[in-house]
């Protein structure tokens, strides 16, 4: 069983219960779990690799808990970049019907490079339509092959134009089909067991886009399976009054009444939530995936993640869409929601410390993870450091694990997933990036072109 020893770090920043700060720390992992955390000096001499990291702050994998990888390939989209949501996703649903296997598949790799540099170690993606044969498959694929911890979802749109809902019949799909691929992707993929590199979710895209029917099918199905739910909800002032007039409910509404509550689903954005529903949301175990990035972007408002926090709700952080965020960088998106949250006049709504616990330990409870969010032993190898001696920190060595959320987001120098090095001196190693970005610009050059949206 081969052995890893990281040593003499500046700072260990554990998240474990006690939530240590350990000067001068170390780590030993046996194969690909955590097997002793303290001061170097506590710690074995000798493993089968020596990793010295003095100089860094050593922290647990980042958790991204919503994404949509495909949208790397329609970042700035000229005429999408001053939209809300509906006029957005109308903007760019023409070029996403342009998608295929190799786009998908391509658009991944980009996206999980990015994240993985961020800090990212284990990574959510919501992927809801399939044109041109594309499938969950090409996703997991390129996750594998950079070496990520995945939670794949398997998304799905409905309810086309025609049938009052707001995308275009032809990136939607019928429902058997649906289920069917459903089931095929959790029989295939799926892995319930400890320091799992692959769960699978279902994932009906939104109230405005899938059928009360298969809203409540794809929940049962999920839990005859005992996979996870994911879908946005409650995400702008459009979709309140959509669901509103064509249901008769408010989204959180809409949702309980489709057995869409519980420990086992977790919700993007829910910006537009009362102190009534934040409380059943504590009550009924939901999970959020807080977006700070893209609902500044598309002016969808500001969540109340420190309400939430403070009823007991899981939250996390999700970067959310590449052409909603224009970025995949996850210490770029805990920056985020500790700004965000202190726009209202609190200066100490949420601290830095609170931020890097949404994107490591909240997470991990949302993805419904015990395995992972933490250096402690038993948990999964998954750990980053960054280097302290460059320009972006001059001056704030005051307090090195405040500094890597107040200062310029940095990429990471270091970064260990399931026990296996993916980046090092802050190069990713199981990707040649530079063709993958050749070919990715091409196609979506082509995508656009095929669209006819320049």
């Amino acid at each position: 069983m081969p052995t890893l020893l990281l040593k003499n770090a500046d700072v260990l920043f554990t998240l474990d219960h006690a939530r240590r700060e350990i000067r001068d720390g170390a780590l030993f992992v046996r194969d690909n779990v955590i097997d002793q955390v303290g001061a170097t000096s506590e710690l074995p001499k000798t493993a089968d690799r020596v990793i010295d990291a003095r100089g860094m702050v050593v922290l647990p994998g980042l958790v991204n808990t919503h994404h949509h990888l495909y949208q790397t390939l329609t970042r700035a989209i000229p005429a999408a970049q001053d939209a809300d949501l509906f006029h957005w996703l109308k903007t760019l649903y023409p070029i996403w019907a342009e998608l295929t296997p190799d786009a998908v598949y391509t658009s991944a790799l980009i996206g999980l490079a990015e994240l993985v540099l961020s800090g990212c170690t284990t990574a959510a993606d919501h992927l809801y339509l399939f044109p041109n044969g594309s499938a969950l498959d090409d996703e997991i694929r390129a996750a594998r092959e950079i070496g990520i911890r995945f939670h794949p979802t398997r998304g799905s749109m409905s309810l086309g134009e025609s049938q009052g809902g707001l995308p275009p019949d032809r990136v939607c799909d019928s429902e058997d089909a649906i289920l069917r691929d459903s089931r095929r992707v959790i029989e295939e993929f799926h892995d319930a067991q400890p320091y799992s590199m692959c769960r699978v979710a279902l994932a009906p895209c939104s109230p405005f886009s899938v059928t009360p029917d298969l809203m409540r099918e794809s929940a049962r199905l999920a839990r005859a399976y005992n996979v996870h739910l994911h879908t946005h909800l409650a995400e702008t002032r459009d979709e309140e009054d959509f669901c509103l007039q064509k249901f008769g409910k408010r989204p959180v509404d809409y949702a309980e009444h489709l057995e869409w509550m519980g420990k086992d689903v977790w919700f993007a954005h829910s910006v537009w939530v009362n102190d009534a529903e934040i409380e059943r949301y504590a009550r009924d175990g939901v999970g959020i995936a807080h977006c700070p990035t893209s609902n500044m972007r598309l002016a969808s408002g500001i969540a109340p993640i420190v309400k939430m926090l403070n009823a007991g709700v899981k939250v996390g952080l999700g970067v959310d869409g590449s052409a909603s965020n224009d970025s995949s960088h996850m210490l770029a998106e805990a920056r985020q929601a500790m700004l965000l949250q202190r726009v209202g006049g609190n200066p100490k709504a949420l601290t830095a410390r609170q931020a890097l616990e949404l994107g490591t330990l909240g997470g991990a409870r949302v993805l419904g993870r015990d395995d992972i969010g933490a250096l402690e032993p038993g948990l999964a190898a998954d750990f980053i450091a960054i280097n302290l001696n460059r320009l972006d920190f001059a001056g704030a060595l005051h307090d090195p694990v405040s500094a890597i959320v107040f200062c310029t987001p940095p990429r990471v120098d270091l970064s260990i997933i399931n026990g296996k090095i993916v980046v090092e001196d802050g190069e990713l190693k199981t990707l040649d990036v530079m063709p993958v970005i050749a070919r990715h610009n091409r196609i979506a050059h082509e995508m656009v072109e095929r669209a006819g949206a320049r």
